[in-house]
């Protein structure tokens, strides 16, 4: 398999399994709560309408300086997934993204200095 496809494989599953909970918690108590699939549904889709791309199109938008592009990449995954939940009425839908883009960022930071994944 492609590394850079396995890479992206890798840390959108590592994203998922930190920001879907995240997503499920908030819209299960959201003022109209959702059933656990249809929860789960929306949470799983934020992350896969931006990881792909934060993966594969901000280093080519954005090659340098390192920082300035993941600093981009992280404004437009809080951005999208913030209007993203909103569509589905989520109240404090920019505070839920920026939560769970800021846990699944530091645990992705974390991970990789420390066990080189993903």
């Amino acid at each position: 398999m492609d590394p850079e496809l396995r890479g992206w494989i890798d840390a959108f599953a590592l994203t998922e399994v930190i920001e879907a909970p995240i997503y499920v918690a908030a819209l299960r108590s959201a003022a109209e709560p959702r059933g656990w699939g249809r929860a789960l549904a929306i949470a799983l889709g934020a992350s896969a309408l931006t990881h792909p791309v934060v993966w594969f199109a901000f280093p080519r938008l954005v090659p340098e300086p390192y920082w300035a592009m993941l600093a981009a990449a992280e404004v437009f995954a809080v951005g999208a997934e913030a209007l993203y939940l909103r569509g589905f009425k989520l109240p404090r839908a920019l505070e839920t993204s920026l939560i769970a883009n800021a846990a699944s960022f530091g645990v992705g930071l974390v991970s990789r200095a420390l066990l080189g994944w993903p």
